[in-house]
């Protein structure tokens, strides 16, 4: 398909909008429509400079995902704290109460124990000729005493705990307070961010459009034909260096695995490993992400149909997506990083398939496909994976 193909003269060249400086112009492609060698020619071009588009915006893009993340954090840290300083402010007030309720026992005990040692009563007991009377008074003495001490005890250390609290109550307050700045400082960078890869992305969007637009003359097809096959190629493209990836550290496992054996061999020592993953994560503020998951089910609907993938296939496109994000487009694991409605892991993998892909759930949507077909060949087949292996992944 790359190499050679028709060129009739009954093809459109009008673009949806006029080429930027740098990009290949309509006129251009006109002129490259005179022969095949000519057209295979533009159609590099052009594929070179729908590489320079999707890249430009790469930048933005990621700049505003890390900030989201941030600003989640941040959020996230605040809610902690303001948990941690209600709690204690509440725990502190339940202290202070505590305290003068026992303060006001030590009070109530004065009179009684004034009565029960005042002069008087200290001479009615020194001078007391019955021995009975005097155990019976020594006891009341005792007891009064006694009672007057483990209140006024407990008192002060009612009062000990209920200062040590407000101590506590009065750090977490601070601490509140200056992660809430934090976290509006994380929120104000993030909106700008977002803002500052929208505008970038909406002019890699209008170059990409023409460009595919482009594509689609020279080879007599149509943008969304183009489109699809090359999210397919840099999909692929993505598939096999992750395959790659996984050989190298399975040899690499393996390697260790050997070296650990001989080892234990010659020294009768041994050694264990363990490894771990991730499943499906949490969703950070919007930040321009579009999350509709309805939505996002019944444009991948309609999208299944380009790979021949009837209804059977969509339920385990269901069923997969379901447990990776809830089909969120904003959906972040929080230990891998995985991200959106197919948990790309990175993320920005997602850009081939269109410069919005941390926004646009149909964007990662057809990379999510595209990746599926690559890999796995189907929904089922990614599906029967996921299921098969835990952590599950796919």
């Amino acid at each position: 398909m790359l190499a050679t193909w028709a060129v009739p003269s009954a093809v459109a060249v009008s673009g949806p909008a006029p080429s930027a400086p740098g990009y290949p112009t309509w006129s251009d492609v006109q002129k490259a429509r005179s022969s095949v060698a000519a057209t295979n020619a533009e159609v590099v071009v052009v594929k070179a400079a729908l590489d320079r588009a999707q890249q430009a915006s790469a930048a933005a893009t990621n700049t505003a995902y890390q900030a989201a993340q941030a600003a989640q954090a941040a959020d996230a840290a605040l809610a902690t704290a303001t948990t941690r300083a209600d709690a204690l402010r509440t725990q502190a007030d339940a202290a202070t109460t505590r305290a003068n309720r026992a303060k006001g026992a030590v009070g109530d005990l004065a009179p009684l124990l004034y009565e029960a040692s005042g002069s008087g009563k200290l001479m009615e007991i020194a001078t007391s000729s019955h021995p009975s009377q005097l155990l019976a008074r020594l006891g009341v003495l005792q007891n009064v005493t006694q009672n007057w001490n483990d209140t006024a005890q407990g008192a002060v250390l009612a009062m000990a705990t209920a200062a040590s609290l407000r101590n506590q109550a009065n750090r977490a307050e601070a601490a509140r307070t200056k992660l809430a700045r934090a976290a509006e400082a994380a929120s104000a960078a993030a909106a700008a961010a977002a803002q500052a890869a929208q505008t970038a992305v909406a002019q890699a969007q209008a170059h990409t459009d023409t460009l595919y637009a482009q594509l689609a003359a020279l080879k007599n097809t149509s943008a969304a034909v183009e489109r699809k096959y090359e999210i397919g190629v840099r999909v692929a493209a993505q598939a096999a260096a992750e395959r790659r990836a996984r050989e190298q550290a399975a040899a690499a496992a393996a390697a260790r695995r050997a070296a650990a054996a001989a080892r234990h061999h010659h020294s009768g020592g041994g050694s264990s490993s363990s490894g771990g993953g991730g499943g499906g994560g949490g969703s950070p503020s919007s930040y321009g992400v579009v999350v509709d998951p309805a939505g996002a089910q019944a444009y991948a609907r309609r999208a299944i149909g380009a790979y021949g993938w009837g209804s059977g296939q969509f339920q385990c496109l269901i069923d997969l997506w379901n447990m990776e994000s809830g089909w969120r487009a904003n959906a972040t694991n929080p230990s891998s990083g995985a991200y959106g409605i197919p948990q790309s892991l990175p993320g920005w993998k997602m850009a081939a398939a269109g410069p919005d892909w941390r926004t646009n759930g149909d964007t990662q949507i057809d990379w999510g496909l595209a990746y599926i077909s690559q890999s796995y060949g189907t929904p089922c087949g990614a599906w029967n994976h996921e299921m098969s292996v835990y952590p599950h992944w796919y």
